[in-house]
């Protein structure tokens, strides 16, 4: 800020342009701490100089060479009254002593003490400010005691002196108490950011695992209806133009469902027409049966009771656990395979078993590099209280069984089906 500038906003402001001036020597002393005590010992020495040299009359004699060399050596310690305020204390207090008893006239000397004093109040617990506070005004009751009641003097300097240290100690504490709000929003920082960083992981698992669900379901269905497709395009033309629709279908599904997904990633604040379709639910489970059964399988339904009231997580989530698995049938089994999915409701819980028979052959674990679909259909579970079991079948074959409870979830976005009574679709 320019001087003219300055001038111009105390005119204008003359409060809060001093505080901010105040504010930027205050903010410049701390960047700068040895410079700004060495500028305190230099406006301490400028006031003994100026009492010394006569014009406040506190100077009984003429002032001699010893007397300003006492002026300009007693604030020298106060230039290290930040980093060893104890030992600038002693040094004030002792130098003081030894220019009294050479015979120095320094009437101003007791500002170099009172200053290396509040140093101590500031920088250090009261426990070492109080006892300075003693050393600062016995000699003064001892003259008294000499020179006769004399006690209005003393009683002035031991006001000044206690109040010295009391704003010390109050400056310490208002200290340590910003400190204290200062680390204590720090650490809400940190708290709040890495809350943040641990939601943005848990948003991308979730769009991961949706992904991996949505690409690995219908890339398995359309490379299973393309294969089915090429083997009947020589003996039956119309049959592999119709599987190759559906091919087709299929594709135009997951490039909606990945539009939705890219679309999450990417933050869009509005949906694009078409690319946001509803997230799938136990109304779509059907659908899904039967675009596994184009691609092969032989797919059995069956459904026990009536669903609650869940809401639409608790669908998607009994939806996908139902596509992994019968993605995993067609990946591992082949279209010959059988499988059949059971679907038990009740009113706060759902069983979830898919059972298929290997198209004969025994199945064996996945490696642990390849259990990506398992490991999401066990996040999905476990989001809702449940377990997933998922392993090979005594005799050829794998069986998935997830149970998930839904106590007190909210919506009501899902279709429920049935009445109560068993329905099975083959």
């Amino acid at each position: 800020m320019s001087p003219r500038a300055l001038r111009s906003a105390l005119r204008r402001h003359p409060r809060s342009a001093g505080a901010g001036i105040a504010a930027l020597v205050a903010s410049a002393a701390r960047r700068h701490p040895r410079a700004a005590d060495a500028g305190i010992a230099g406006l301490v020495a400028l006031a003994c100089g100026l009492v010394l040299s006569g014009r406040t009359g506190a100077t009984v004699e003429p002032a001699d060479a010893l007397d300003w060399a006492s002026v300009a050596l007693l604030p020298v310690p106060l230039i290290w009254r930040r980093r060893a305020p104890v030992p600038v204390f002693a040094a004030a207090t002792g130098l003081f002593v030894v220019s009294q008893a050479m015979g120095a006239q320094s009437p101003a000397a007791l500002a170099v003490t009172l200053t290396a004093l509040h140093a101590v109040a500031r920088y250090r617990p009261a426990r070492f400010a109080w006892p300075g506070a003693v050393v600062t005004v016995l000699p003064g009751f001892g003259n008294r005691i000499e020179d006769g009641p004399a006690w209005g003097a003393f009683a002035a300097v031991s006001a000044v002196t206690v109040a010295v240290v009391l704003v010390g100690v109050n400056q310490r504490t208002r200290s340590a108490y910003l400190q204290a709000l200062e680390d204590r929003a720090q650490r809400l920082e940190q708290d709040r950011d890495q809350r943040a960083r641990l939601a943005v992981a848990d948003e991308r698992a979730r769009v991961a695992r949706e992904m991996h669900d949505v690409v690995a379901h219908h890339l398995a269905v359309v490379v299973a209806l393309s294969d089915g497709a090429a083997a009947t395009a020589a003996v039956a033309p119309q049959r592999a133009a119709e599987v190759m629709g559906q091919v087709s279908a299929t594709g135009r599904q997951a490039l909606g469902e990945m539009r939705r997904l890219v679309g999450l990633l990417r933050g869009a604040s509005a949906p694009e027409p078409g690319t946001r379709a509803p997230q799938p639910g136990l109304g779509d489970i059907d659908a899904l049966v039967e675009r596994v059964q184009a691609a092969g399988v032989r797919v059995s339904l069956r459904r026990d009771g009536t669903p609650g009231i869940w809401g639409p997580g608790a669908g998607l989530a009994v939806y996908r656990i139902v596509q992994e698995a019968l993605t995993n049938t067609l990946k591992h089994a082949g279209p010959r395979a059988v499988a059949e999915v059971t679907l038990r409701y009740r009113a706060d819980a759902a069983d979830v078993t898919i059972d298929d028979d290997g198209a004969g052959r025994v199945a064996r674990r996945p490696e642990p590099t390849d259990r990506h679909g398992l490991a999401g259909m066990t996040e999905r579970a476990a989001a809702y209280g449940g377990r997933l079991d998922a392993g090979p079948r005594d005799g050829p074959g794998w069986r998935v069984h997830a149970s998930l409870t839904f106590h007190g979830s909210p919506g009501t976005g899902d279709r429920p089906l049935g009445s109560g009574r068993t329905e099975t679709v083959s």
